[in-house]
């Protein structure tokens, strides 16, 4: 079992790991070695989240959620597998944990009185220094 927090635990049968090639660093074992992981968790049918992180999970995860609901993340930053596999790891439970926090409810507020005259005495000063710039019209010329 993978801890997010106290209260919900994935289990690792839930979550697929496939190695491929990766591009950049590895030197002579970039062409041989499948360093690379894509991680596969089934947000959609995991029974280990609650509804309410499910749904924060699918405004978090963006891109990386499949249409089915499948999050994808592809781990390639290190030459070896197995910190690759860690590093993908991390990531998903990351993410997960972001979305497992409530997000605070906003409180509508109004701006104070002196607010508002600050704000309108910017708004006449910015004003006077435009009407200041226009052409002179009339018999000036």
């Amino acid at each position: 079992m993978i801890a997010i927090t106290r209260d919900i635990e994935i289990d690792e049968g839930e979550i697929e790991e496939e190695f491929v090639r990766a591009s950049g660093p590895g030197g002579q074992n970039v062409n041989k070695v499948a360093t690379a992981v894509v991680l596969r968790f089934d947000a959609a049918g995991s029974p280990s989240l609650p509804d309410d992180v499910r749904e924060r999970l699918k405004r978090l995860a963006g891109r990386r959620m499949t249409r089915d609901g499948v999050i994808v993340i592809h781990a390639r930053r290190y030459r070896t597998q197995e910190r690759n596999r860690q590093d993908a790891l991390d990531r998903l439970v990351a993410l997960i944990r972001g979305a497992a926090e409530r997000p605070k409810p906003r409180r509508r507020t109004r701006p104070t009185g002196a607010a508002r005259e600050k704000r309108l005495r910017q708004k006449r000063h910015r004003s006077e220094a435009k009407r200041q710039r226009r052409r002179v019209t009339g018999s000036q010329e």
